[in-house]
């Protein structure tokens, strides 16, 4: 079957998987439109909240989320996913298209996370846990890179506290950190890693953690909690398999 045929016949499954993920204010201020060759990730004006997110960082952080599942429930498919941001100046509600392009070898890491979206999320899950072991942030982080961004551990005693950066402050740069962010949260959620995450107040004092040009997008409560479910297999550690590391093509 062809990549466009797979996009007819399986609109329910991609969207579906889509609208598992964060969204800003708990508002979904997108909406997905499934065309022949592609499908279109668009902001939804009339959700917007200017008050409480002026510029739409946080709209387009949703929207990144978003496009991580799309990618995800592509893979399951086994269809490659060529996402372009931004492709239409003219529509500046138009965030990001997905196509699906050639065939896909899904990965085991693509299955776990994939079927990460299909449980309740965990974006504002409080529940009191153990701090993470340094070899599961280093998951984390690893997750961050694999979509441009960088995790950064906060100093501090007890609870384990991160930052979410990336180079920039543009809408394309909004839409990577929702990326970023929904990959980090879904590794997470593999990992028995709950998750609370916060817009960054500007106290951080991280100005020795990054480099010039990082801007802070997130920040994360992490605490380690017992498997809900033993039977689930454990992911191994960031592969050095190139599908992995390079999960997208940004046109």
């Amino acid at each position: 079957m062809s990549a466009s045929a797979t996009v007819r016949h399986s609109p329910e499954r991609l969207v579906v998987a889509a609208t598992m993920g964060p969204t800003a204010h708990d508002v979904h201020a997108w909406r997905l439109k499934v065309l022949p060759d592609l499908i279109e990730v668009r902001a939804d004006p009339a959700r917007f909240r200017p008050a409480h997110d002026p510029r739409g960082r946080d709209v387009h952080r949703s929207c990144g989320a978003v496009l991580i599942n799309l990618r995800l429930a592509a893979a399951q498919l086994g269809c490659a996913a060529v996402v372009r941001l931004l492709p239409d100046p003219e529509r500046p509600t138009l965030l990001a298209t997905v196509r699906l392009a050639g065939r896909h070898r899904v990965t085991r890491s693509e299955r776990l996370l994939y079927a990460a979206t299909l449980s309740p999320s965990r974006m504002r899950d409080r529940t009191h846990g153990a701090p993470v072991p340094l070899p599961v942030l280093n998951e984390l982080a690893g997750a961050a890179r694999l979509e441009g961004a960088t995790l950064h551990r906060l100093p501090g005693e007890g609870a384990t506290k991160a930052v979410l950066t990336v180079r920039g402050d543009s809408p394309a740069d909004w839409l990577r950190a929702g990326q970023a962010l929904q990959r980090v949260l879904l590794s997470a959620a593999v990992r028995s890693v709950g998750v609370s995450a916060a817009t960054p107040d500007g106290t951080l004092g991280i100005e020795t953690l990054v480099q010039p040009g990082d801007v802070p997008q997130v920040t994360l409560d992490l605490t380690r909690r017992p498997p809900t479910n033993t039977s689930c297999p454990t992911p191994p550690a960031q592969s050095t398999d190139h599908r992995q590391r390079q999960p997208q093509r940004l046109v």
